[in-house]
């Protein structure tokens, strides 16, 4: 799927941004990336609301494979075929897929992996003494003549 396709595609949703990603491209609006159009196919960002709607349509979650397995991206489903036909149910999907994408932003936490690094690095870290990874200083005493 070329970019024209793709802005014909979600005409009826709205204006979207498309950017080279992976394979394919990331489709996002106002920086929430909802969508990904891969060699694989379409596929829109899901979660525990949304994820029984695809399920009913008979679709597959997004997965990859590594030379050691597979790997199965359960927040990004395959569009169901018959959509592509239907640009304003492709919208309505998108629609959600945007809101399940927003709802993912917000339960991520600002500088949560920051915090995470640095008390891994902290746990891995040996002892230190007061003054960084130097030993401590020690306190020159003038000796009187």
């Amino acid at each position: 799927m070329d970019r024209e396709f793709l802005i014909d595609l979600f005409a009826d949703f709205g204006p979207v941004t498309i950017r080279k990603m992976f394979s394919g491209h990331g489709i996002s609006v106002d920086g929430v990336n909802f969508a990904l159009s891969l060699r694989a196919g379409l596929f829109f960002r899901a979660d525990e609301v949304t994820i029984p709607d695809f399920e009913a349509e008979g679709s597959k979650p997004f997965q990859y494979s590594t030379r050691a397995k597979t790997v199965l991206v359960n927040s990004y489903w395959a569009l169901p075929a018959r959509l592509f036909d239907d640009s304003a149910e492709l919208a309505q999907w998108a629609r959600a897929a945007l809101a399940a994408a927003q709802r993912a932003k917000v339960k991520k936490r600002p500088g949560a992996k920051k915090a995470v690094k640095k008390s891994v690095k902290a746990a891995r870290a040996p002892a230190k003494g007061k003054t960084g990874n130097k030993a401590p200083i020690r306190k020159r005493v003038k000796r009187k003549k």
